[in-house]
């Protein structure tokens, strides 16, 4: 199993900025998809960021601009670096990674999810 750690989270006032860390526990060459995913009290999960190990990057709309998603291969770690945030910004964020086999997803790894809170 690959496990998925979250640090970085907590309270900042709106138009801050937070970065968030995701450190495996292997390799991420070996994790084709990571990224970053967000859950608001009484809302569906959804994709903020995400990226490839060919460096292909994806952002929900509403974070487009202001979020960036990077990977550290040295460090197996993933970054989401969070600037000019919004109080809708407030959720549970949960680290995501895909494993795949040649052309076939195998597995979804997620972290435990950590809390970031905009409010002044």
């Amino acid at each position: 199993q690959v496990q998925l750690v979250e640090s970085g989270g907590g309270l900042v006032q709106p138009g801050g900025s937070l970065s968030l860390s995701c450190a495996a526990s292997e390799s991420i060459s070996s994790l084709r998809v990571m990224g970053w995913y967000r859950q608001a009290p009484g809302k569906q999960r959804e994709l903020v960021a995400s990226s490839s190990r060919t460096s292909s990057t994806n952002y929900a709309d509403s974070v487009k601009g202001r979020f960036t998603i990077s990977r550290d291969y040295a460090k197996n770690t993933i970054y989401l670096q969070m600037n000019s945030l919004k109080p809708e910004d407030t959720a549970v964020y949960y680290c995501n990674a895909e494993k795949w086999g040649f052309s076939i997803k195998m597995s979804d790894y997620w972290g435990q999810g950590i809390q970031v809170t905009v409010s002044s």
